[in-house]
């Protein structure tokens, strides 16, 4: 049986999604060629250049590694038609126009490949209009892809199909988009802004409205609607402003325009804002204009005040009654809310209830199942929980109880109620009699009547725990499997019989004395018993490093005689990670800083996700890496340079020691790569689920070839020369005030450990001397009054001091 392939991908359109979407399939090697309409002067594809030029310019980076930039495809649609008969998918990125999108369509019919995947990246046009301007022959391909911005970072893409569109075509597409992108995806009906915008536009639009009924400042709304309510720390109005204030009034628009009171009994409450109109003819569009609900004026930041329609000082914070209100159990917390009597309390409840309400009665309309709907929340939105979730956690009958007499007392929206599901029926009898609409069947589809479970496709397989909604009794990965060892700080186990994985429990993942214990106990087992070791975590740390407040005590008592002992285990263990018998895999996720980074370093392969920071930042608390992180910069440097025609090991330095000097983290697998914390052969996987059904894969596959560790060799060093030529460039930058005396001092130190401290240039020296000195100026650091400066403020308020 044949599979769908995508080996080349067009995007018609450089504005500003489809030049991200473009950097996007970059990042995870897939072939892209990127059209714009032929520029009227100058060469035909500037329009192109010049968007992909601002690629490098965007933040957050929409490419993994700027430089990259020049793997985009340049085209127009003038000259280069004849490409897109290379392309196994089309997806088409145009200004939201309903006449220019089928005029493009048109023209691009007849070079379209005939097995070709085709779809349009829109964030509400009706996908079945788009599709009556193409041929029959290309009907059964097409579908709606909707991206969210930034399409690196954003989870979601919705898929929406047409009454013609093939079955077999959006599983297709779903696969790659999965395994291949990295997003999560959600099948939307082909209603007006689909699920995502519909529910997030009409929530913010509520937001908005609530903001004038209670008299609040956007800056008290954004503290209250951010991290506290368990959504984006954007909160409400940052949010707009970086979603872009145009965008929102499109989005609006296309509610406005294709909605009515007879087919939404919202309607009323979709009105333009008043305050948003206003920035809209001032100009004042967000974060792309610098200016919109918020506008920074020097380290100020100034919030709009439509009386006066100037900006005034922000800052203004929620009272911190409500912050522990939301600090509740979810039942006692809405409750509370709901019988506050103060206006920020009362807000609160009133966008929730609000959005319990759309939701439900927009349930149908809009998407297969509840499950779909918290998801386009959670991945869309940044919110920690859908609304369906929410609601069904505080309890399920007892709340729709409150919204539907709120509704009564014509305290909500509109007068629309509650759809009869919600109270009679399945969803009330559901969970043992407590009600909700997600069950460890599946969750609530009110036009079928059914509960239905995720979809099941062979690319869902990869996924070990996939994310799950409350009340869907997932699997949970601290209970999964076989538990071969556990303690307070990791639990060692095995999903296979082959592979052991060790999952580290610790706050952070930081490395104390528990966990070097464990892995060396894992290794030992592997080594008996298994084919291999994998180090992972299901979350979005896999460590933040060497636990430092676990040492402090030992050093008070002890001194750095105490402290050496401890890093002398650490470095022993990150050895026998690298000499064991059997392959050691770090499946990295999220960050892997200090002894988390060295730990990802020492394996025997990396399985990073795309979205993985690592890096060395010990600098940051003054101290120098401990765990073997400047000894493996040196190794590295000397394979380099063995490799290469020069003899001199100092240019092959360079990169590593900047990067452990400067604190520098990779913000991006690819960049990680690039600042050699991941090597060529590690793998990058772009879907972060997929990670540890990859790694275990990898260990097998390398025990299954015969895998030997590699030799223990001496290697070359730069010596004393090295380390003169090092210090001569930081005496510049010291002298130049760029550097402090310190942080000249404790880069003098990295300097002597990297090139092997007082030898001559070219000496052959072990990883154990090169250890042996990291330790000594790591501990020499702890003794350091400016160091433990930087300790004390690092732990008391989360930010680096400078001295």
């Amino acid at each position: 049986m044949s599979r769908f392939q995508v080996k080349k991908v067009a995007v018609l359109g450089a504005g500003v999604m489809g030049a991200q979407i473009a950097a996007h399939l970059v990042n995870v090697k897939v072939p892209v060629v990127l059209f714009d309409l032929p520029a009227k002067e100058g060469p035909k594809n500037g329009i192109v250049t010049k968007a992909i030029d601002g690629l490098k310019k965007l933040k957050p980076a929409p490419l993994g590694v700027a430089d990259d930039a020049v793997l985009i495809q340049q085209a127009n649609y003038e000259e280069h038609m004849a490409l897109l008969g290379e392309c196994d998918l089309v997806i088409e990125a145009i200004a939201e126009r309903m006449d220019w999108k089928l005029d493009l369509y048109k023209k691009i019919a007849p070079f379209v490949a005939p097995h070709a995947i085709v779809a349009s990246n829109t964030s509400g046009l009706s996908i079945t209009k788009l599709s009556e301007a193409l041929p029959e022959e290309i009907k059964p391909r097409f579908c709606g892809i909707h991206f969210f911005n930034p399409p690196r970072y954003m989870a979601l893409v919705e898929l929406i199909n047409t009454p013609t569109t093939l079955p077999q075509v959006l599983d297709d597409l779903e696969a790659f988009v999965t395994s291949n992108l990295g997003k999560g995806v959600v099948h939307a009906k082909d209603s007006p802004n689909f699920i995502a915008n519909r529910v997030g536009i009409a929530g913010m639009l509520a937001t908005m409205k609530e903001v004038e009924n209670f008299g609040l400042s956007y800056d008290v709304v954004d503290d209250l609607t951010g991290k506290k309510l368990g959504r984006a720390s954007s909160g409400t109005f940052r949010t707009a402003d970086v979603v872009g204030l145009d965008t929102m009034a499109h989005v609006i628009k296309t509610l406005q325009d294709t909605l009515s009171i007879e087919t939404d009994p919202f309607y009323e409450s979709f009105a333009t804002p008043a305050v948003l109109k206003t920035l809209l003819e001032m100009g004042n569009l967000g974060q792309k204009t610098k200016a919109g609900f918020f506008k920074k004026v020097g380290r100020d930041v100034m919030r709009f005040d439509l009386a006066s329609k100037e900006y005034v000082t922000a800052g203004e914070k929620a009272d911190e009654v409500y912050a522990r209100m939301l600090k509740k159990p979810a039942g006692e917390r809405l409750k509370l809310l709901r019988n506050a009597e103060g206006k920020q309390g009362q807000f609160l409840w009133a966008i929730l209830r609000n959005a319990f309400h759309y939701a439900a009665v927009h349930l149908a309309s809009i998407a297969d199942n509840a499950r779909d709907v918290d998801f386009c929340m959670r991945w869309g939105f940044g919110m920690k929980q859908g609304p369906f979730e929410l609601w069904q956690e505080a309890g399920w009958l007892e709340v729709a109880r409150m919204v539907q007499e709120d509704i009564d007392a014509g305290k909500a929206l509109c007068k629309e109620p509650l759809p009869e599901w919600v109270f009679k029926g399945p969803v009330a009898d559901s969970n043992n009699g407590t009600g909700g609409v997600h069950t460890p069947s599946g969750s609530w589809n009110p036009s079928t009547a059914q509960f239905v479970a995720p979809r099941s496709l062979p690319v869902y397989s990869r996924q070990h725990f996939p994310e799950s909604v409350l009340g869907a009794n997932a699997t949970s990965a601290a209970t999964a499997g076989k538990t071969l060892h556990e303690d307070d700080t990791i639990r060692l186990w095995t999903l296979d019989d082959a592979v052991i994985i060790a999952s580290i429990k610790t706050k952070m993942h930081a490395i104390g004395a528990g966990v070097i214990e464990g892995l060396d106990k894992a290794i030992d087992m592997a080594e008996q018993d298994y084919q291999g070791l994998v180090i992972w975590s299901p979350d979005e740390m896999f460590s933040a490093g060497a636990d430092l407040q676990s040492m402090l005590p030992a050093f008070m008592m002890g001194g750095a005689k105490a402290i050496d002992g401890a890093a002398a285990e650490l470095q022993r263990v990150m050895l026998k990670l690298r000499y064991a018998n059997v392959p050691t895999i770090a499946a990295v996720r999220g960050l892997a800083l200090g002894g988390g980074c060295e730990m990802a370093v020492y394996s025997a392969k990396r399985v990073a996700a795309m979205e993985s920071y690592i890096g060395l930042v010990e600098v940051g608390v003054g101290l120098v890496p401990g765990a073997g992180g400047l000894t493996y910069i040196a190794r590295r440097a000397a394979e380099n340079a063995a490799a290469s025609t020069g003899k001199d090991i100092v240019p092959f330095l360079t990169e590593g020691f900047t990067a452990a000097a400067m604190a520098k983290v990779g913000t991006s697998a690819l960049e990680s790569r690039k600042l050699g914390y991941l090597l060529d052969s590690d793998v990058v996987v772009p879907h972060k689920d997929e990670l540890l059904f990859v790694a275990i894969n990898e260990a097998r596959a390398l025990f299954n070839s015969g895998y030997r560790a590699p030799h223990k060799r001496q290697f070359a060093v730069a010596g004393r020369s090295g380390v003169a030529t090092i210090k001569g460039s930081l005496i510049n930058m010291r002298d130049g005030g760029f550097i402090s005396a310190h942080d000249f001092h404790i880069a003098g130190l990295i300097a002597e450990v990297v090139c092997g401290g007082d030898v001559d240039a070219g000496s052959l020296v072990t990883e154990e001397y090169l250890m042996a000195l990291e330790r000594k100026a790591f501990c020499a650091l702890l003794t350091n009054p400016k160091t433990q400066e930087r300790i004390m403020g690092m732990m008391s308020t989360g930010k680096p001091v400078r001295n």
